[in-house]
């Protein structure tokens, strides 16, 4: 697998990403390039046997070689210069903000080296659950109603009990409560107020079925993952979904109707397709009363949505051999000679 995997970043996830890298260290052997970028936005090359946990919480990882991102590549510093280090395609596994947010994204295309991941457009529409639920709406796929709450707005008055608070711009279920009274709703806005200044407030229904299902787009069309009913209790937590961050063995697939699997493999296709080319995203599907409704875009999920795969090592194979080609645009000043030309200059 000629990959360079991309971990870590300025975010609440940060060590989420370090889990999810070193995952993909166990599932993927021959994959030797790492590179791990810090809360400071220093990029580090680590050595494939330093991928361990411990090398990242004692800072170790700071005498590693220190590297800089440049035009089509990284480099490293040397005594009589710059050295291009010649790496594969990168993998981006940085979780939340740079990750996901579009940065990384935005800064990998500006200096044009080729990546697998969300790019930049589809960053901006998945990363703002508000914008992801304007978006799902648009390619006609349902969501649950909700309300947006900034940080110096009053807290409402007239909320229907149950209902679910989370952060607006964060996942892996961090910040996130679920209210049954108007007594307990300060505490729920000042737990995900920690978070982010921008809040969604969602329904809660019991017992809803919910549905995780992964793709990609290959060169034959989209590729579904099976379809996986999480386990959970009443909410699945952050510390359940942390552990789900390492899994490396097959989820248990759904059993579920043919016409179900149909119905969220068609909300998925409309929400990836011309807007998600290029990465591998899992989709969170609420079903509610035999309809759709989608929960979460994942647009770099945790481990890459391995254990949704049955031929992981297959399917990112294919989407290596599928990413979007950039556009090749070259300056043209013959309209600038023209305006010239015509003012006499």
């Amino acid at each position: 697998m000629n990959l360079c995997i991309l971990f870590g970043g300025k975010s609440y996830e940060h060590a989420i990403s370090i889990v999810s890298a070193i995952t993909l260290k166990k599932l993927l052997p021959e994959v030797r390039h790492f590179i791990f970028l810090d809360s400071n936005h220093n990029f580090y090359h680590i050595p494939a046997e330093q991928m361990q946990s411990k090398f990242f919480s004692n800072k170790s990882y700071e005498k590693a070689q220190k590297i800089y991102l440049k035009k089509d590549g990284f480099y490293t510093r040397t005594f009589f210069g710059q050295k291009p280090l010649h790496f594969p395609t990168i993998l981006n596994l940085i979780h939340g903000g740079d990750g996901e947010d579009g940065t990384l994204a935005s800064l990998l295309d500006f200096y044009g080296i080729p990546y697998i991941g969300p790019r930049n457009p589809a960053c901006v529409l998945s990363y703002d659950k508000e914008l992801m639920k304007s978006f799902a709406k648009s390619r006609g796929v349902k969501c649950l109603t909700y309300r947006v709450l900034y940080y110096n707005d009053t807290p409402p008055n007239d909320l229907n009990f149950p209902v679910i608070i989370k952060p607006a711009r964060l996942g892996s279920s961090l910040g996130i409560n679920i209210v049954e009274s108007q007594a307990d709703l300060q505490y729920a806005l000042d737990c995900a107020f920690e978070y982010d200044e921008k809040i969604i407030i969602e329904p809660f229904i019991a017992g809803i079925k919910e549905y995780n299902l992964a793709g990609f787009k290959g060169k034959e069309g989209i590729q579904f993952s099976f379809i996986e009913e999480p386990e959970k209790n009443k909410m699945l937590d952050f510390e359940k979904k942390y552990l789900d961050f390492s899994r490396t063995s097959n989820a248990k697939e759904a059993e579920i109707s043919d016409t179900l699997k149909q119905a969220l493999q068609e909300s998925f296709t409309k929400l990836y397709t011309n807007a998600f080319e290029g990465a591998l995203i899992r989709c969170d599907f609420f079903v509610k009363e035999g309809e759709c409704y989608l929960n979460e875009i994942n647009p770099v999920p945790g481990s890459l949505a391995n254990y949704l795969f049955k031929d992981f090592r297959n399917a990112l194979e294919s989407l290596l051999h599928a990413l979007p080609k950039p556009n090749s645009i070259k300056a043209d000043y013959a309209l600038l000679h023209t305006i010239q030309f015509a003012k006499g200059k």
